[in-house]
């Protein structure tokens, strides 16, 4: 077995192997590449992606990120294409084809079929002397020197070098699509990623009640006002419903370490004054900056300038969103 210090050499070196072969990849872009995008751009129908073995697994990897960056996309395996997976390709499809050799016996069959259904047909490969680079329209060249695989045979160097063009493709893509945060909310709103693009301070609010007092409120008020709605605090309102102020259980605590008869104190003078706080319509991630920059555990909610309700960080907590 091999000792501590060799393990880490050999990762290290596969790193570093994997590293170049991609800095090698961006070297080798050409006009191809920006054909490519603008074909994808211009293309009617869907990219269709598709490889065999080890770079049907990669074609996946990509169709799954043009899907959420913007550009529709459906993953073909070769060998299920030559026996009837084809009839997925329409008219105005493109077709990007994976291959590090771009001679096996699937892509050679499955090839010629592609060109006679008139698709354009992009050779993401690694070899451009191939069968398949010498089919292709266009060419994607993710040529490699060698595997990072001691032997040289299990595709590791090859398919680093094919996820990191297919992420480039999608990265170019998106920003001519000019595809923002909005747009990716869409394509994503499962999750704490979605939430953090959509979820809005609001939607947070109205799930809590909405503790209110008058600033003339009995310190007894202002307790069972707090204790009731488990937020850990109450905003003080005026008659316009515009907020004043704000107790917390902190204020509480303090109230008690500084007075020792609050029988005729009112809120107005235990009130925490200028409560941080956010508007309405505000991401909830927004509203988590604001909670992590100021030490806090609960953020008043404005409309315009009244009182809306109030956000505690366990809402943030419970959505995933911290």
């Amino acid at each position: 077995m091999k000792s501590k210090k060799s393990i880490i050499q050999s990762a290290r070196s596969t790193l570093e192997l994997e590293a170049a072969s991609i800095l090698n990849v961006a070297k080798n872009l050409n006009d191809d590449f920006e054909k490519v995008v603008s074909t994808i751009l211009e293309c009617k129908g869907r990219v269709i992606v598709t490889g065999i073995g080890k770079s049907a697994i990669i074609a996946q990897k990509i169709v799954a990120t043009f899907n959420s960056t913007g550009t529709p996309a459906i993953f073909m395996h070769a060998a299920d294409a030559i026996h009837g997976d084809l009839g997925m390709i329409q008219i105005h499809d493109v077709v990007i084809c994976l291959s590090k050799s771009g001679n096996t016996p699937e892509i050679k069959v499955l090839t010629p079929l592609l060109k006679t259904a008139g698709n354009t047909l992009i050779g993401m490969v690694g070899d451009i002397n191939s069968f398949l680079a010498d089919q292709s329209d266009l060419i994607l060249n993710t040529t490699v020197e060698k595997e990072a695989c001691p032997h040289n045979l299990a595709p590791t160097t090859s398919t680093t070098a094919q996820l990191a063009l297919g992420d480039a493709l999608a990265v170019c893509l998106l920003e001519c699509r000019e595809f923002n945060e909005s747009d990716f909310a869409k394509y994503h709103p499962g999750g704490s990623l979605g939430k953090k693009l959509y979820l809005k301070a609001r939607d947070l609010a109205l799930s809590n009640e909405k503790p209110s007092i008058k600033p003339e409120a009995s310190v007894k008020e202002v307790l069972i006002e707090i204790s009731k709605n488990r937020l850990g605090a109450v905003a003080v309102i005026d008659n316009k419903n515009k907020v004043i102020g704000i107790v917390t259980d902190g204020d509480i605590r303090r109230m008690l370490e500084h007075y020792t008869d609050i029988e005729h104190l009112m809120a107005k003078d235990i009130m925490g004054q200028n409560p941080k706080s956010i508007q309405h319509d505000a991401l909830a991630v927004d509203a988590l900056d604001i909670i992590k920059q100021n030490n806090i555990t609960q953020l008043l909610v404005l409309e315009q300038n009244t009182y809306f309700g109030i956000i505690h960080l366990h809402d943030l907590f419970n959505e995933g969103i911290v």
